[in-house]
């Protein structure tokens, strides 16, 4: 594998300043370095955070994001970024969820994709969004994403 498929990325191995709003950051993609082998890629942020629009009160999820690769990977601490991104940014679980759905779908086009978003309960309400684009390749393990559903206390 050649140096040459990291060549155009700005986020990794130097500084940048933390983008301001999702709008702002970039998703970064690199060549899927086994793009005839079909594989699962999930990347699991467990402290998202974002700001309820109307309130202005902090909203925390637990993100998990699923997707089966075409020609392109995503570059994990543009990733990073992107979420961070939110913590200031005022909208709904929903819009929050669609929102990394869609930026992933437009930066990579991977074969199938799912964000599972489980947010925390305010008001006593949990909210669990998820987004799906395509369908699982045959041949590729997708697992539960393995977040337990609210219980409670107990």
């Amino acid at each position: 594998m050649s140096d040459d498929i990291y060549r155009g990325l700005t986020q990794l191995g130097g500084d940048a300043a933390a983008p301001a709003t999702p709008d702002d950051a970039v998703l970064e993609r690199v060549q899927n370095p086994h793009r005839a082998t079909p594989y699962l890629v999930r990347l699991t942020a467990p402290e998202f955070t974002s700001i309820c629009p109307v309130t202005g009160q902090p909203d925390f999820a637990h993100i998990v994001v699923d997707y089966a690769p075409d020609a392109w990977i995503v570059e994990s601490k543009s990733f990073k970024r992107f979420l961070g991104s939110f913590r200031n940014h005022g909208a709904f679980h929903e819009a929050c969820t669609t929102t990394i759905g869609v930026r992933f779908v437009d930066a990579i086009a991977p074969l199938w994709l799912r964000v599972g978003a489980y947010w925390y309960p305010r008001g006593g309400i949990p909210i669990d969004v998820f987004f799906q684009h395509g369908h699982p390749p045959d041949g590729v393990w997708a697992p539960d994403q393995g977040v337990p559903p609210y219980r409670g206390r107990g």
